[in-house]
């Protein structure tokens, strides 16, 4: 039961979850009946509550995660929150009020695959999103004619009930997820909110309201216990887990380790429902050598480090290794940009449970360790509301195991590590093989691609290459993958290697507002130097906070004077 705005809310009982299970029961077959344009009418319902509401979920958000309120930091949460939201919302909503339809000539067969290019998917698009380029990869060969993106395609769940188990580090996670859950899968829906961040749960029983009332969706609150409960529960169909691989790991096959070895040494779950999941990376960005100018390695320094201090490092996407060519000095060129831009970022809150214990971890764990910033407020075991300086660890080899090889950073920590040589060649070839079977996850995975290599047919057939290798649910080619978290029309997931027992970052897509099935990956384009507009995510950006505000009034309601406003500041960066 949540209290007041930004209460702590209280505990969900047995007794209220199982209530609320019943009326959910009750009202999903009239949910999984719903025709499309009713879906759209309730979205967007629900979108224009998000919308007056944002404000004010932004707020708690720099309150909780101790961000100074009048920075250009304080856009970070609206980013990550509403914007996302509002364009998710937006987007499936036009789905159902469709179907939308990808013309021939955007749709290209390549080693069997399907790509279709899904970015921009209009002039709004180009106008904001202006050089990236998005496509979304299909694991097989689809006529042009034949993609569309129709919700009457849509298998009806006849009635089903789904537990979403929300992250607690970034608002729109577990928001987009419940909102799939309901409208893409028709499934009847229980959010339950993890403590992190349930200081929402009021105003997303505001937001949500109109599903609420048909008894579409209800809200849960509390730890473990709760999320153990509802997941056993026999009224739940199916779930969707986004966040830690060992929160998978106990619903799926056993909280104790023994346990857990043995089922799946006998491939018995103890969960037998089917399982979706978002279950982080440890995300990699790779330089790709060649001829690089200073600018260029200034534009990939601020990209990398930006990346990765975004939400003070607390996001499953936030680059976590940087894979440099051996032997270069591109790569003693790069580290040292990178460690000055490091310097000039302030130092954040580390806000999240765990992350001080983290922290030791991966800095105790081999390699040259420099750290940067000094907190006012030193972080000291599980304490809470205090700080870490950046960290960034050099020197690491592949024929080491590391803890960042096998484990993700969820903390301040930046790891380096080189591989094959300066060769552009040789170290494209060995980028697949090293990320796929040395590096944890399959989420996403950033290549910096300087502009003399992207002109070289041959190397640019070897980047390509890699980016077909690459196991990774997002490619982002010069733009951080977070951009395709964000968009809600190119699918957001782990690749779809993995499996149950080896769940890697997940099963399953999210954020599909166009419907796409048998999807492989999605991939990002754009060119090293970014100036209009400046990405979101380097560091300095001057006007962030008020752009988050415009973009939150542009997704809801796209039109020239909202774009002219966003345009303005932007320009200003």
């Amino acid at each position: 039961m949540a209290r007041g705005i930004g209460s702590k809310p209280v505990p969900t009982t047995p007794v209220e979850l199982d209530l609320a299970l019943d009326r959910l029961d009750a009202a999903a077959p009239r949910l999984a009946a719903l025709p499309p344009l009713e879906r759209a009418r309730l979205l967007r319902d629900v979108g224009r509550r998000f919308h007056e509401l944002a404000r004010r979920f932004v707020a708690l958000d720099v309150a909780a995660k101790g961000i100074d309120a009048l920075s250009a930091r304080s856009g970070e949460p609206a980013l990550e929150g509403p914007v996302i939201i509002l364009r998710f919302i937006r987007e499936l909503a036009a789905t159902f009020e469709g179907p939308r339809r990808i013309g021939p000539a955007r749709v290209r067969e390549e080693h069997g695959r399907t790509v279709i290019e899904a970015l921009p998917l209009d002039a709004y698009d180009s106008a904001v999103f202006r050089a990236v380029r998005g496509e979304v990869w299909l694991d097989r060969a689809v006529a042009p004619d034949a993609v569309t993106t129709d919700p009457r395609t849509l298998t009806a769940r006849e009635g089903e009930l789904a537990l979403v188990l929300g992250a607690g580090n970034v608002a729109s996670i577990g928001v987009v997820d419940a909102l799939g859950q309901c409208f893409i899968e028709g499934r009847a829906c229980v959010l339950k909110l993890s403590p992190v961040n349930d200081y929402q749960g009021p105003l997303l029983e505001l937001a949500f309201a109109p599903l609420i009332k048909e008894g579409y969706m209800a809200l849960a609150y509390g730890g473990a216990e709760v999320g153990a409960y509802l997941a056993a529960h026999p009224a739940i169909d199916a779930i969707h887990i986004t966040g830690a691989y060992e929160t998978h790991e106990a619903i799926v096959w056993g909280a104790d380790p023994a346990e857990r070895r043995a089922n799946k040494a006998h491939n018995e779950p103890i969960c037998r429902k089917p399982v979706t999941s978002e279950l982080g990376n440890v995300s990699p960005v790779v330089v790709v050598p060649g001829a690089w100018t200073d600018r260029e390695i200034d534009h990939a320094a601020r990209s990398i480090a930006g990346s990765f201090a975004f939400n003070a490092g607390f996001n499953c996407n936030a680059t976590k290794l940087v894979v440099t060519p051996r032997g270069s000095s591109l790569r003693e060129r790069l580290l040292a940009r990178l460690a000055e831009v490091l310097a000039a970022i302030p130092v954040r809150e580390a806000y999240y449970p765990g992350a001080a214990q983290k922290y030791e971890r991966f800095t105790t764990n081999g390699g040259r360790v420099q750290t940067f910033g000094t907190p006012a407020h030193p972080a000291r075991g599980a304490t809470l509301g205090s700080e870490t300086p950046w960290a960034l660890v050099t020197g690491l080899e592949p024929a080491m195991q590391p803890a960042c090889f096998e484990h993700e950073p969820f903390c301040a920590v930046l790891s380096e590590v080189s591989i094959a040589s300066g060769d552009p060649l040789e170290f494209i070839a060995a980028v697949a093989p090293f990320l796929n079977e040395r590096v944890w996850g399959t989420l996403n995975a950033m290549l910096l691609v300087p502009a003399a290599v992207e002109r070289d047919p041959v190397l640019a057939r070897g980047v390509d290459a890699a980016i077909r290798e690459l196991c990774y649910g997002s490619v982002g080619v010069n733009v951080w993958p977070a951009v395709a978290y964000g968009l809600g029309t190119l699918p957001w997931g782990g690749h779809p290697s993995g499996t149950l027992a080896d769940v890697q970052s997940g099963l399953g897509v999210g954020h599909n507002a166009l419907l796409f099935e048998h999807v492989e990956k999605s991939v990002l384009r754009a060119p090293l130097v970014q100036t209009l507009p400046k990405p979101f995510w380097y560091p300095g950006h001057r006007t962030l906070d008020r752009l988050a505000l415009r973009l939150i009034d542009f997704q809801a309601a796209p039109g020239p004077l909202a774009l002219a406003r966003v345009a303005f500041e932007a320009v200003r960066a």
